[in-house]
């Protein structure tokens, strides 16, 4: 798809090391890449989701309201609250992004370390871990653990292994949680 984009379609304000601007395929790149960034640098946490999907709901709520103060309606009607499905499409919308950056690892759009540093970012937290955070993590060391556990990042490997490991014992971690960490540290090692 990169390939495709024409070399007519460029940005002035972006430039590259030699001053020239970005255009064509690498623009798109750059683009696409510096979204994924800012996505996962935001997260997705629930608070988050809830308290806009709240915001909606009040909002529609003070509408129908109105409406019916309007229309002279004695009976008001049930409202229903949309907290579930928000906070399951944030997290759905969440894990995708980390399946889709590491398939843009996988792809060769983006180098190993960036995945690094997601991966520190995910596991910066041992003590009281968002649960967010660790189904990212297990989702992104299922999709990329494998293409990152090579010799010349054995001594990372072994550090996040045993920071999950850490995880897994940790007593304030649910067992679905612990399970998902067990079992992306089973997927993510290569046998001998």
């Amino acid at each position: 798809m990169m390939e495709q984009v024409s070399d007519d379609v460029q940005d002035d304000d972006i430039c590259d090391r030699a001053g020239e601007p970005i255009k064509g395929g690498d623009l798109f790149r750059k683009y696409l890449l510096d979204k994924c960034q800012r996505d996962f640098e935001r997260g997705w946490p629930q608070e988050k989701s809830a308290r806009v999907a709240g915001a909606l709901r009040a909002a529609d709520d003070k509408t129908n309201d109105d409406a019916c103060k309007a229309n002279d309606e004695s009976t008001k009607p049930v409202l229903h609250s949309d907290k579930p499905v928000t906070l399951l499409r944030a997290r759905r919308q969440g894990l995708g992004l980390i399946r889709f950056t590491g398939e843009l690892f996988k792809v060769q759009l983006l180098k190993e370390r960036p995945m690094h540093e997601c991966i520190k970012k995910l596991l910066s937290i041992i003590e009281n871990p968002e649960e967010e955070d660790i189904e990212s993590l297990c989702k992104l060391m299922t999709t990329v653990g494998q293409d990152l556990d090579t010799p010349k990042a054995k001594g990372y490997m072994d550090i996040y292994f045993g920071r999950m490991q850490m995880l897994a014992d940790n007593p304030n971690v649910g067992s679905r949680i612990r399970y998902m960490l067990l079992a992306a540290q089973l997927e993510t090692k290569e046998f001998d």
